[in-house]
């Protein structure tokens, strides 16, 4: 079963407090996401941890329930 774009913003927020989140239907599907991911706590960290933070939140859900996620992470300007 797909995952909602609703459920994915929700687990990011709450294992990111302070990330503003941006999520797109690609395909249509509800299973081809994108993901734009803005927070103050990955100021100076690389960004394969910063992925790995979201990865984290989402609760090992990548691969599973959610097939694909295009993954943008960024502090706020």
């Amino acid at each position: 079963m797909p995952m909602a774009a609703e459920e994915i913003e929700r687990l990011i927020r709450a294992g990111i407090p302070d990330a503003v989140v941006e999520i797109n239907d690609l395909a249509g599907d509800g299973d081809h996401y994108s993901a734009r991911v803005v927070s103050e706590s990955f100021r100076g960290v690389p960004r394969i941890k910063q992925h790995q933070r979201v990865y984290e939140a989402l609760g090992g859900r990548m691969g599973g329930v959610l097939h694909a996620l295009q993954l943008t992470t960024a502090t706020p300007d």
